[in-house]
């Protein structure tokens, strides 16, 4: 089966220590998703959630996934990123296969 997001390192670590450290009932997986639409573009969404019958199941770097069916080829080829900086820090979707816009 393909998967189609990818976890980065720092990611990795940053969901699992929250799995481990913020009370996450061991039946919930990380679910990924879209929501939106519209004018505004799609948005990414990441949380906590027991699985549902519309769901596909992966394991990515031993952190159980969920994603909706229908989301799937929505969240084709992105990769799940983490970034702390000293403004913010959360999780950033990064689609590779797009070039980043350069300014002239």
């Amino acid at each position: 089966m393909i998967i189609p997001v990818q976890i980065t390192e720092k990611a990795e670590a940053e969901i699992k220590n929250i799995m481990a450290n913020k009370n996450i009932p061991a039946d919930y997986s990380l679910r990924v998703g879209v929501k939106g639409g519209g004018c505004g573009g799609m948005s990414y969404a990441l949380g906590f959630d027991k699985p549902k019958a519309e769901d596909q199941q992966f394991e990515i770097a031993g952190i159980p996934v969920l994603i909706e069916k229908r989301h799937f080829m929505f969240l084709m080829g992105m990769q799940i990123d983490f970034f702390e900086g000293d403004e913010a820090r959360g999780f950033t979707f990064i689609n590779p296969d797009i070039p980043k816009r350069h300014d002239l």
